[in-house]
């Protein structure tokens, strides 16, 4: 049944602009101008966050920070082992990913180290990726407030997570 939403959906669309005499085509090519623009105006904000991301991993502040906050982790319920993991994610989708495959294949997918961090990445997102890409479109330079509160948000998210974990 799934296979066939998408065609519905494209059908009753095509229905509807037929019906309210709607050029889809024109406002396609409209929306695709509008998106080759959108991907040139967002490409350097994408290319600084992915060479920061980097540099943090490579200059060893992101182990050092996990070393720093490990204890505070253990407390909360959250295992050492995602130290490093919950201090990557806010950056670095693609190399949390990384790092639950290696969590994966170092504890197994049954383990409670690997469910908390699969629930992590469920509920949790790559702030310093997602604020600066949606900000950036809508020209909102005032960012103060808005990423401490999503970091705090991901950082209970991922209590949250763990502790759903331990009792399941």
């Amino acid at each position: 049944m799934a296979i066939y939403i998408i065609p519905i959906i494209l059908i009753v669309l095509f229905i509807y602009c037929f019906v309210k005499k709607v050029n889809a085509y024109e406002h396609f090519i409209n929306g695709a101008k509008d998106a080759v623009d959108l991907c040139i105006n967002t490409f350097p904000y994408l290319v600084a966050i992915f060479c920061a991301v980097e540099l943090f991993k490579i200059s060893g502040l992101s182990q050092a920070l996990a070393n720093l906050v490990a204890p505070a982790f253990r407390f909360l319920g959250i295992p050492s082992e995602l130290v490093d993991f919950l201090v990557i994610r806010p950056f670095s989708g693609s190399g949390s990913m990384a790092m639950l495959s290696d969590l994966y294949s170092t504890y197994g997918v049954d383990s409670y180290v690997s469910r908390c961090a699969s629930v992590i990445v469920s509920c949790t997102d790559t702030v310093f990726y997602i604020i600066p890409i949606y900000f950036s479109t809508v020209k909102i330079k005032k960012l103060k407030g808005i990423i401490p509160l999503a970091l705090l948000s991901t950082f209970i998210g991922s209590i949250i997570a763990c502790l759903i974990c331990r009792f399941i």
